[in-house]
């Protein structure tokens, strides 16, 4: 088993310690404003850090932040609709919320949905669009958009703070990230069996009927079209094939996925980084680990964004909205309450995960993720839809 110093950061272990946040935490049930009766505000006139914080072990002995706070940037006033893609569970209304009990003068109007409805929503209302701002969990949605041309130019200071990779055009920049891992048993494998690169999986001997996937899932499609952009079709039909002859086994989604390999139903599985945190949050006790493979659709990013709709007549609102989920406060409230990967490194994630600069996905524009179909069609033709 590698140790601190000497494992490598693509294959790195981080949820040994053990720390656990509870369910609550995940539900945004615990710390929201205006449940201390401070209502967002320090009681000094300033926006207290911990309205946005989560809690539980996980949130424990917090290094110190850096960036742009809330106090630095102007007022949020006056009406917004914002079509809201995904959403976390809600997690994001709660942050919707907060910025209103801080800013009385200030109303979200979310219109909730599905990220590709809510992107064919405003491509097919063009200019009658009642959307001021586009908020999605998903890079390929906010590229659809931007691709129809209905997402406005953001301004320097907006964008400059976030990797280049994670906003690839100045017309929406990301929020938030989640990174595909290898959540893996500890009582069944260790770090050394799992390969480098996701190619070599269907290959190694010790992950042979031990591999669990969601292939209906979001997030495992948006992998193997990854895979499909970086390796090419053929690749990754073969790919599929071999995996599937491996005897990888099916889930619902990734949640189910991780919680099997904390069972030991699999060894392994292919899964977004924090449902294996969420798993931990719930059983401490479970052995349950996660690695990552390197440069490859293995360890794509994927991340939330958001855009301001082209034509809105709120544009500077708009655009000052979008500043404010670039905030230090906003950045740890999506690192402590959904375990997502902050987006400006002066706010670090939780439960020692390496840093988003410490990974290494693979160059790929994330608006290209956009063209699931082909991949679908590929799944198809194989067996795996």
């Amino acid at each position: 088993m590698e140790d601190d110093t000497s494992r490598s950061l693509r294959r790195r272990r981080f949820l040994a310690t053990g720390a656990a946040a509870t369910v609550g935490a995940l539900a945004g049930c615990n710390g929201l404003p205006g449940g201390g009766g401070d209502g967002g505000d320090g009681g000094d006139g300033t926006v207290s850090l911990s309205s946005f914080r989560g809690s539980g072990p996980l949130i424990e002995n917090r290094a110190s932040l850096s960036g742009t706070r809330i106090a630095d940037l102007p007022d949020l006033s006056g009406e917004l609709t914002i079509y809201l893609g995904g959403g976390e569970g809600g997690l994001y209304r709660d942050l919707l919320a907060t910025f209103s009990q801080i800013y009385p003068d200030f109303t979200a109007r979310p219109r909730e949905g599905g990220t590709a409805q809510l992107a064919n929503t405003i491509i097919e209302e063009g200019e009658n669009t009642p959307a001021d701002v586009f908020w999605a969990v998903d890079a390929g949605s906010l590229g659809a958009v931007d691709e129809a041309d209905m997402a406005a130019d953001l301004s320097s200071d907006v964008v400059e703070s976030v990797p280049e990779e994670f906003h690839p055009t100045d017309r929406w920049v990301g929020t938030a990230g989640r990174a595909r891992s290898v959540p893996y048993n500890t009582n069944a494998l260790s770090a050394d069996d799992i390969p480098d690169t996701v190619m070599d999986f269907p290959e190694t001997e010790a992950l042979t009927e031990a591999m669990g996937w969601a292939p209906t899932y979001g997030a495992f499609q948006a992998f193997v079209t990854a895979m499909r952009l970086i390796e090419g079709e053929s690749a990754t039909r073969e790919w599929l094939q071999a995996m599937l002859d491996s005897g990888v086994t099916e889930y619902p989604d990734e949640f189910l996925t991780s919680n099997a390999v904390a069972d030991g139903e699999i060894g392994a599985g292919f899964a977004n980084h924090y449902y294996a945190l969420r798993v931990r949050s719930a059983r401490s006790d479970a052995p349950l680990d996660l690695a990552f493979t390197s440069g490859d659709a293995g360890a794509l990013i994927n991340i939330a964004g958001a855009a301001v709709v082209q034509g809105t007549e709120q544009s500077d609102l708009a655009e000052n909205f979008v500043r404010h989920l670039l905030t230090v406060e906003a950045q740890e409230f999506f690192a402590t309450r959904t375990f997502a990967y902050p987006m400006i490194p002066g706010v670090p994630p939780v439960g020692g995960l390496p840093t988003i600069d410490e990974l290494n996905p693979p160059s790929i524009d994330l608006q290209e993720l956009a063209n699931v179909e082909p991949t679908l069609q590929l799944m198809r033709d194989v067996g795996v839809l």
